[in-house]
């Protein structure tokens, strides 16, 4: 999901070239520019609070630009990419000095000469869902709602093996906490997580991502566990289907058996009209009663359907134009329209994004 166009060259000295397997350097970037409109107005500019990307209303902005650079040896890796944009001011407020700005930050080293087996370390892209902060490299302009309130980043260590066919990889992760690179003040233990991704042909992607840890300073603290899967699924050359569902649970109270619960399936078409012009649409349900992630303080708290229509026109491979219209339906009034609270809310967006 996180694929960008990288610009490459092979190192020589003089006249003579490097292996095949010799060390290389990348260097990528990304820019995306956007304009919002919620049809609600906000009187502040910005969109209902659990929205963190393309969240500014009214206004020309950019999402996400970053630049990175990438080694990479038979045996070594490492990432290095710096960030702006309003997707880095609202995913990352909580995080001191300049590490607001940190894109990707990680490290890696290859265990066996045979295997496929890696430990990685740093702050890298999260294991769990299917959309990425790059918004070029998803179906739909914007995230669903799931995907905007489960973790984009993660800093720690996780250990990858994959089979030389490519058809199955297996992370385990020791996280510092739920989309954190500093650990919260006060809580003193870590979490962790688990993905599993099997591609048994190039058209299909079936993935299990999941996360336990604790939130809240240690004398409160309760245990979160997270659990998605999706499946990604090139029907035929125009038209693909991904279909995806997480479900969470967290503590009432320390100590406790009671739980709160978290779920959200989701369901997205694409369909591509030739080389250019493509079409997707999203539906997606997402419900938590007891405001683990989306705190309403309605009767019947978040529970909420979303739409979404998605148009794009990419001219060349390493830009695209896109249009999206999206609307919210919600169970309770948990929107704010003039002052007053109602159940939709409506919005449509425009990006144009270049990938180098």
């Amino acid at each position: 999901m996180k694929k960008l166009l990288i610009l490459a060259a092979g190192l020589t000295i003089g006249s003579v070239a490097y292996a095949q397997d010799a060390p290389k350097i990348k260097v990528t970037g990304y820019l995306e520019a956007y304009f919002g409109y919620d049809f609600n107005k906000p009187t502040d500019n910005n969109r209902p609070g659990f929205i963190y990307s393309h969240n500014r209303h009214n206004e020309m902005n950019l999402n996400l630009r970053f630049i990175k650079g990438s080694y990479e040896s038979d045996m070594v890796r490492a990432n290095l990419g710096v960030m702006a944009g309003t997707y880095a001011n609202a995913n990352l407020a909580a995080e001191p000095g300049v590490l607001k700005n940190i894109f990707e930050a990680n490290a890696g080293l290859k265990l066996s000469k045979s295997a496929n087996l890696w430990v990685d370390a740093g702050i890298f892209s999260s294991h769990i869902g299917f959309e990425s902060a790059v918004s070029k490299d998803c179906w739909v302009l914007t995230r669903n709602i799931s995907s905007e309130n489960t973790p984009y980043y993660e800093s720690g260590a996780k250990m990858t093996y994959g089979t030389n066919d490519g058809q199955f990889t297996a992370a385990l992760l020791y996280l510092n906490g739920w989309q954190r690179i500093t650990r919260q003040n006060g809580n003193s233990q870590p979490a962790g997580g688990l993905q599993l991704t099997w591609k048994p042909t190039p058209e299909i992607t079936v993935n299990y991502s999941n996360y336990l840890g604790t939130e809240g300073a240690d004398s409160v603290r309760v245990r979160r566990f997270y659990h998605n899967v999706y499946g990604i699924f090139q029907v035929t050359d125009q038209f693909g289907l991904t279909v995806g569902f997480d479900y969470g649970t967290q503590q009432k109270a320390k100590g406790s058996d009671a739980k709160n619960e978290v779920l959200s399936p989701v369901a997205i078409a694409q369909y591509k009209l030739n080389s250019k012009w493509a079409l997707a649409g999203r539906v997606e349900y997402y419900e938590d009663k007891n405001g683990i992630f989306i705190a309403t303080g309605t009767p019947n708290g978040f529970k909420t359907t979303g739409y979404s229509m998605n148009i794009d026109y990419a001219p060349v491979s390493n830009a695209v134009v896109r249009l999206e219209g999206k609307l919210y339906d919600s169970k309770d009034r948990v929107f704010i329209r003039e002052m007053d609270p109602v159940n939709h809310n409506a919005a449509i967006t425009a990006s144009i994004a270049v990938s180098f």
